[in-house]
């Protein structure tokens, strides 16, 4: 079983580690130019962004090829995930793939402009997390044909809330992000971005290919990034996900 996952603060990649399997990073497999998979299962991990997929994962998947004879796709999300599997599934059929399981599971939601993430770590409990995933992966195990649908309202919501997402994502790091005087030239947030967005001289320097996962802000050791619009000073990190871990799969550096 190979799985594909993009992550950013940690949390699909923690799911996509629970469900086992080979794990691909999608940053990484563009590095390297991979886009031609074959196993007897394939699946796909993935964050919600604007009520679908990022670009990034978008891109990937219209371009691969893959064979399998089960497919799944697991969304996590941290507000309302709408229709954001129905993106999914709608990009992957131009690649010829047509999913036996699509899941979500809400977890704790890094986007700043939308949540404080004090109270999101504390009113989503890890304990229901697991459970969730548990249940998930019971059902991938025994290989349970199922798919998520919301209907014509919320497959409304998520095909305009994503237009709005991809239009506004490019610049959203150069018109949108702070740095304080608290950055040190670490360099972590040019490791972590998976989109090879950010360029460390004295301080980061934004360019104009942003996937808005906001991996800077949230790793910056010194919490030296911030969004102008964004609800507390706190940061979220997946606790059974390293940083190493992180940029190991976002590293787009040559």
């Amino acid at each position: 079983m190979k799985i594909f996952y993009f992550t950013a603060t940690g949390n699909s990649l923690y799911v996509a580690k629970k469900i086992g399997g080979e794990l691909y990073s999608i940053p990484q497999m563009i590095k390297e130019g991979k886009y031609e998979f074959e196993d007897d299962a394939i699946g796909f991990v993935f964050p919600c962004h604007g009520f679908g997929m990022a670009k990034i994962v978008s891109n990937f998947i219209k371009k691969s090829k893959f064979k399998a004879d089960y497919f799944f796709s697991i969304m996590t999300y941290g507000g309302n995930a709408f229709s954001g599997l129905r993106h999914m599934e709608l990009v992957a059929k131009e690649s010829g793939i047509k999913f036996n399981y699509t899941n979500e599971i809400l977890m704790v939601d890094n986007f700043l402009s939308a949540f404080k993430m004090e109270d999101e770590i504390i009113n989503k409990n890890p304990e229901v997390i697991d459970e969730k995933l548990s249940e998930i992966i019971a059902d991938i195990t025994n290989r349970r044909n199922s798919l998520v649908k919301k209907g014509i309202v919320s497959n409304t919501l998520s095909k305009y809330g994503r237009g709005f997402a991809d239009k506004i994502s490019n610049n959203f790091a150069a018109k949108r992000f702070i740095v304080t005087d608290n950055c040190t030239s670490c360099k972590v947030c040019e490791k972590v971005c998976p989109a090879n967005n950010i360029k460390v001289n004295n301080k980061p320097e934004f360019s104009h290919k942003c996937e808005v996962c906001l991996a800077c802000i949230h790793h910056c050791p010194k919490n030296a990034i911030h969004l102008k619009s964004e609800k507390s000073k706190a940061r979220f990190i997946n606790q059974n996900v390293q940083l190493k871990e992180i940029i190991a799969s976002n590293n787009q550096a040559n």
